[in-house]
């Protein structure tokens, strides 16, 4: 019989959750606590954001589920769930069929009648076979599935009662982990420049520079379903660039092309200009423009199967689900593009004067 951890039995170790921090601020934020962009409700629950929390309503039961999947990382979230109910974190999960059957993790949760419900801090690490979760900083039991990679998700729980009871999250921020270097940050192994272009390739203070234009440098490897991640900067204003992805090997400029622009109109963010650093060029523009020129930013990418996520600074900029028929010609501005296929980098025009460095990959199972 598995154990149910009563919140009441740990002690709280901090009012206020602060996430770990890593060397480079690679966290990406799941809940940007405005919207549920990026998540996907599934069942008889009405799921809402109030008061910067997203809140379960009532009905029949459910769960709620990020629209990317993941595979070996750290996560942190912040929960409260009312007296006398519980809930569930979902890790790896599948949607096909229920969480207890389908192969998804589970770490069940409750808050026992006659308390006071607080926000109780969990800590959850994936990576292989494993998973190990903390409430509190106590260890707790884990229901372990046996999918690799899949989606992360809250439950809510039906319990026969006459009114329900709420289910909350204030935050919830993921780390990957087990990242592959495709840059050793000295030299151009592992990476070719496509010939009969303009552009320059040089790598200063760790970091690939890419002058002039136009032009394309792509990894020697191929990838098809990943989480990516870099930093860039720009060294002039509103300078045009992009991160491609599963492009064909030694094609010019195909497959998709997360952009690199930071520019928008007049002083709203949210009015990117040419789809805007993190909108997926021809497709879905970012929804804000949160990096600038001149300033280091770390971009994530999460690409699985016709599934596309990008987060800048933690913040989910794009969502692209590409329901397209396939394009013949792996250009992903004018279809789907299944893969695999190159990383490559882009020098745009005579104006480019970039950086990239901290290139980083966890690849995913082809399928998953």
């Amino acid at each position: 019989m598995r154990t149910i951890l009563s919140f009441a039995a740990v002690a709280l170790t901090a009012a206020v959750f602060v996430a770990p921090q890593a060397s480079a601020d690679n966290w990406i934020n799941l809940f940007d606590n405005e919207t549920l962009f990026g998540w996907t409700p599934y069942g008889d629950v009405g799921w809402a954001v109030e008061d910067g929390n997203m809140v379960s309503g009532q009905g029949s039961g459910g769960w709620i589920s990020t629209t990317s999947q993941y595979g070996d990382f750290q996560l942190t979230a912040q929960v409260k769930v009312a007296a006398g109910w519980s809930t569930a974190l979902l890790v790896r999960a599948g949607c096909d069929g229920s969480p207890y059957e389908n192969g998804t993790t589970v770490i069940e949760l409750s808050e026992p009648e006659k308390t006071k419900p607080d926000w109780r801090n969990v800590v959850i690490n994936a990576q292989g076979g494993t998973v190990t979760a903390t409430v509190d900083g106590q260890a707790v039991e884990v229901k372990q599935g046996n999918r690799p990679v899949g989606f992360i998700g809250l439950a809510y729980h039906r319990n026969d009662r006459p009114r329900g009871g709420e289910v909350q999250l204030a935050s919830m921020r993921l780390q990957p982990i087990n990242m592959k270097p495709l840059f050793n940050g000295t030299d151009l192994t592992g990476w070719n420049i496509i010939p009969g272009h303009k552009s320059k390739f040089a790598v200063v203070d760790g970091a690939i520079n890419i002058t002039n234009g136009n032009g394309q440098i792509e990894t020697a490897g191929t990838y098809k379903n990943f989480i990516l991640q870099l930093d860039i900067i720009s060294n002039g204003e509103h300078l045009n660039s992009g991160v491609f992805y599963r492009g064909p090997v030694g094609v010019f400029w195909k497959g998709y092309e997360s952009q690199v622009r930071n520019q928008w109109v007049g002083d709203d963010r949210a009015k990117p200009v040419d789809f805007g650093t993190g909108g997926n060029y021809g497709n879905q523009p970012a929804r804000k423009v949160v990096s600038s020129d001149g300033e280091w930013f770390t971009k994530t990418i999460v690409a699985n199967g016709n599934h596309t996520s990008v987060f800048i600074d933690g913040y989910l900029a794009s969502d692209y689900l590409d329901v397209r028929p396939i394009s013949e010609s792996s250009n992903g501005k004018e279809g789907y593009v299944p893969g695999p296929g190159t990383i490559h980098l882009q020098g745009h025009d005579p104006t480019t004067d970039l950086s990239f460095k901290n290139i980083v990959i966890q690849e995913y199972p082809d399928g998953k």
